[in-house]
């Protein structure tokens, strides 16, 4: 049954995946609008940073949601069905970018951005955002996805475990690992500190 005006804003994800289903445009635009912003700031991070790939990956990511709406399975939320979605883009990426690095040695990624020379701590914050970004792309894809769902996505471990379809404890250990490494490279920027869940995090100028 189609929702009207303010009941789309007020329907779970599920819901309004379910009338997707059915043809409700209504309902997927809501879904768009719950949702752009966050895997927008997701892929952006994903993808070197660069806003333009990022906004064409979003666009493509939803219209595959429009395409092919039966695929979302109902016993999975929502929002880890997108993410999930999200990051074998992200992977699939990486693989296509390694055959492009591979078949023309002198082409390098162009997407980290030179540091613009402004006062004070902005500096240190600038420098520090250039060099994280850096050193996150040096590591697995799959730790890079934890940390930037876990720190830039704010999402929750269970959350996370959801995505990966793995256990809570595997989340944990990606984030430990992960965390100890940009301690060690990014010393530089000052102590650790800890999160909500007790695990250590670097702090952020």
């Amino acid at each position: 049954m189609a929702l009207f005006g303010r009941s789309y804003q007020q329907a779970s994800d599920e819901h309004l995946m379910e009338l997707v289903v059915h043809g409700d445009e209504a309902a997927f635009t809501a879904l768009y609008d719950r949702y752009s912003g966050r895997v927008l700031n997701y892929f952006h991070r994903m993808l070197w940073n660069d806003r333009d790939r990022a906004m064409d990956f979003l666009q493509d990511l939803f219209a595959k949601i429009a395409r092919k709406p039966a695929t979302y399975d109902p016993a999975r939320p929502f929002s880890t069905w997108l993410f999930s979605i999200a990051n074998n883009m992200c992977k699939n990426e990486y693989r296509r970018e390694e055959v492009r690095r591979n078949a023309v040695p002198e082409l390098r990624h162009n997407g980290q951005r030179a540091v613009e020379p402004v006062a004070g701590i902005g500096v240190d914050r600038a420098l520090f955002r250039s060099r994280l970004a850096e050193e996150l792309d040096r590591l697995d894809p799959d730790h890079k996805a934890t940390f930037v769902m876990r720190y830039e996505e704010e999402m929750a471990i269970k959350e996370i475990a959801a995505v990966f379809n793995c256990s809570e404890g595997t989340v944990k250990s990606r984030l430990f690992y992960t965390l100890k490494k940009l301690a060690e490279r990014l010393g530089e920027f000052g102590p650790m500190q800890q999160d909500p869940h007790g695990q250590a995090r670097t702090i952020r100028p």
